[in-house]
């Protein structure tokens, strides 16, 4: 029986280890062959692999000598990367190299340092691409499948934390899809055990194949065990379009959202979760040329489930400029089908989070309609609406995050155009019924759910 033949016998074997003396065990030589199998499959990996990591020191400037320029590595943004192609294609994190550089310091693992040149970098996802040159073919490492990557699986971990060059840890993967961390746009990490510290940016995560499934990028401080890397099958993605055309571009379907909260999914029949809200359809745009409006639950797109603002930006992102993409949404109880018609992202912010502290107290707010004069201070781009010029400190609708200067354009639903509506409207709710409102805070929109008295 190979080692890879016995994989599946040596978790329970490790939790075995962990009851028992190991010299207990000393008279089965099956038990002890199988964990000197693991243990010279484990050191070949490392052997195999960590040829392809590199240390890496950006160069903070050029700065005159005497007769020759001279340049400064910056030894505190120290990361590490892996090198892709036998040509010296590197990829590493953004913040290892920083936001200004051009040039990167490289150190082979035969101690040979190199002057990289930085070919792009995609700040939205942390990932940065060098290049260096050589007179000879170099190690290089590839990609492997992180989409079926599961819990447990055994990880490898190489890079030069602390200084350390070509360190080797061994782990598992401890969670996948993990997000709302605010560490990048477009979050869908790996989470492993195996141990990641400050030099480890940049460097690989193997997989038993000694195929990079992850690019390590951040811990959790005051934590031990908890890392994270962006997943091969993002990493390959942006690598691929940064040394073809030194950017990375991405669909744009032109819609601001946000998460269905438990009162939000109340409101608009959903389950908590299912979905993301559309709160407001960006005019012209592909969205809005579709047919799609404010108030949509998008279900799928391109088949795939939605269930998380992070989550539909990562697949509208992943749709190509110019092709169609198949959503899905629930519109009054009802599902409805679009083609949409993508172009390239532009740089506007897609989602907005507020507040969700909540509280029995009364509204809390005062309406009055909107002049041209308040329209341009408050920078409001729509004039439908009333605007919210108080605000009751510590009232209902500032525990929600209402701030004055807000645009209420919708009362449950239905559009309010003047003081009167809006207070006729407002008069039809019941006590202990809740209140769904549209706003508008300067240029986008939102949903929030009120809960009366």
């Amino acid at each position: 029986m190979n080692f890879m033949e016995k994989l599946p016998y040596f978790s329970s074997i490790f939790a075995c280890l962990l009851f028992m003396p190991l010299v207990s065990m000393a008279h089965e030589s099956q038990p002890i062959e199988v964990l000197e199998a693991m243990e010279k499959a484990i050191t070949e990996l490392s052997e195999k692999v960590t040829p392809t990591v590199v240390n890496i020191t950006p160069i903070r400037d050029i700065q005159p000598g005497q007769g020759y320029q001279r340049r400064i590595p910056y030894t505190q943004g120290s990361g590490s990367g892996v090198i892709l192609s036998k040509d010296g294609v590197i990829v590493t994190n953004n913040h290892v190299i920083g936001e200004d550089t051009t040039e990167a310091q490289v150190r082979l693992s035969d101690r040979t340092t190199l002057i990289a040149q930085v070919i792009g970098r995609d700040k939205e996802t942390d990932i940065a691409v060098l290049r260096i040159t050589t007179d000879h073919p170099l190690a290089a490492a590839k990609f492997g499948d992180s989409t079926k990557l599961k819990v447990g699986q055994w990880v490898l971990a190489v890079g030069n934390p602390m200084g350390l060059d070509r360190t080797v840890t061994l782990g598992v993967v401890s969670g996948i899809g993990r997000e709302r961390l605010n560490l990048s746009r477009y979050e869908n990490f790996i989470q492993t055990d195996a141990a990641i510290n400050p030099g480890n940016s940049g460097g690989p995560l193997f997989n038993l194949r000694g195929e990079v499934v992850g690019i390590n990028t951040a811990i959790i401080h005051m934590a031990q065990g908890i890392g994270f890397s962006i997943p091969a099958e993002m990493v390959s993605r942006v690598v691929q379009q940064l040394v073809s055309q030194g950017r990375v571009v991405r669909g744009w379907l032109g819609v601001g959202i946000q998460s269905l909260t438990k009162e939000l999914a109340e409101q608009f029949g959903v389950k908590e979760g299912q979905g993301v809200l559309i709160n407001e359809v960006y005019q012209n745009d592909p969205a809005h040329l579709a047919g799609i409006k404010p108030g949509d639950i998008i279900l799928t797109v391109n088949g795939s489930p939605v269930d998380t603002p992070n989550q539909l930006s990562r697949l509208v992102a992943k749709v190509e400029p110019g092709e169609m993409a198949h959503i899905r949404v629930l519109r009054d109880g009802q599902e409805l089908a679009f083609e949409v018609s993508m172009i390239e992202k532009h740089e506007q912010t897609v989602a907005i989070s507020l507040p969700t502290q909540k509280t029995e107290l009364k509204l809390g707010l005062d309406v009055q309609a909107l002049t041209a004069a308040l329209a341009q201070q408050f920078e409001l781009v729509e004039t439908a609406g009333v605007l919210v010029s108080k605000v009751e400190r510590g009232g209902l609708a500032h525990s929600e995050g209402i701030q004055e200067g807000d645009l209420i354009t919708e009362v449950n639903r239905q559009p309010v155009r003047s003081v009167a509506q809006f207070s006729e409207t407002i008069g039809q709710v019941k006590p202990s019924q809740t209140i769904l409102l549209r706003i508008i805070r300067k240029s986008k929109a939102f949903f929030i759910v009120l809960k009366t008295q």
